[in-house]
């Protein structure tokens, strides 16, 4: 499938888009990148919607797992065993992941199921949406161009990796500080897709850096697993900034004398120093967390305190975060 939808939607948009998809059971197809987080977007969704979520991995399946076997009932005819991972009743989203990785036979399997939603005797029940999740064909091997005729039975989104998105997720999802610092400060290696690499960075392989880099290990072995993650360049990176994230100055010292601590003058501290006052902030010491990242250039203040309060929405009720939003609704 060489041309998707021209838009490009972000993931927080893309949700919305495929919620609207959802209510008015219109058959979705979400298109992106390996390792951007398309089935997580998916199943995120369906939980937001309450919507149970089978995913049917297609690359999987052979043309007769999705008919179903051929049995002999009483009446002397052949019919058709439904595959147990087909719902029968309920409400929910039918996920047909990795669609364009399947053979053609399994795909043409899919016609009728995506726009008849039948397959022979078998009737999808009418709760149940169909959304499939596709890898572009320029983004990597092993695809399938998918037949026109089913591809016209979708609306089609194509998702690209967001830093914000991703940074609001990873402060819910309890993603190490060091690494959203890092992005922050290195935006534009979220997403570097390689066809040649092992490991390349993506939103994905970076929640495994996340695990790697709460373990106890020596430098020279951390740099191995993020390197099995990332890529060796990018991991070079994060290595370097982690271990400034974690020789910064003391945050307490920080808060208890905001007016007088001293302010880094490199970029990648004052990154590192802004997003650990933002783990930190509390509705108790934000006052003092906002004075000292106001002695920082705004940039730096304003992911910050928005960081915090994503992460502890009880912020947003404080007299301070009221004050500091009015003074800087210019960028709000």
């Amino acid at each position: 499938m060489a041309a998707v939808s021209e838009v490009s939607l972000k993931p927080s948009e893309a949700a919305a888009a495929l919620t609207a998809c959802l209510h008015a059971s219109q058959p979705a197809c979400l298109w992106g990148a390996p390792g951007i987080g398309k089935s997580q977007l998916v199943q995120q969704t369906a939980a937001i919607e309450s919507l149970a979520c089978y995913d049917v991995r297609a690359v999987l399946l052979d043309p007769v797992d999705l008919r179903g076997l051929p049995h002999l009932n009483g009446d002397g005819r052949t019919h058709w065993a439904t595959p147990e991972f087909l719902p029968r009743d309920g409400h929910g989203v039918l996920f047909l992941d990795e669609l364009n990785r399947a053979p053609t036979l399994v795909q043409n399997a899919c016609f009728q199921l995506v726009l008849d939603r039948r397959l022979g005797e078998y009737v999808l029940p009418d709760g149940w949406r169909v959304v499939a999740a596709c890898n572009r064909e320029s983004d990597g091997g092993g695809i399938t161009r998918m037949p026109s005729a089913l591809a016209n039975r979708f609306t089609h989104l194509n998702v690209e990796p967001d830093l914000d998105d991703w940074c609001r997720w990873a402060l819910g999802a309890g993603i190490e500080p060091a690494v959203i610092a890092f992005l922050r400060f290195r935006p534009a290696l979220l997403h570097q897709f390689s066809r040649e690499a092992r490991a390349f960075p993506t939103p994905r392989s970076w929640q495994f850096v996340s695990t790697i880099v709460g373990q106890q290990v020596s430098p020279d072995v951390e740099l191995a697993l993020v390197a099995g993650s990332v890529g060796h360049e990018a991991a070079v990176e994060f290595t370097a900034f982690a271990r400034l994230y974690r020789s910064l100055p003391n945050i307490d010292a920080i808060l208890l004398d905001p007016a007088n601590a001293h302010v880094p003058d490199d970029v990648a501290t004052l990154y590192a120093v802004s997003s650990a006052l933002s783990h930190r902030a509390k509705p108790d010491n934000l006052g003092r967390v906002i004075q000292y990242l106001d002695r920082l250039p705004v940039e730096y203040s304003v992911f910050a305190v928005k960081d915090a309060s994503t992460r502890d929405p009880g912020l947003q009720s404080t007299p301070e975060f009221t004050a500091w939003a009015i003074h800087h609704s210019d960028v709000m």
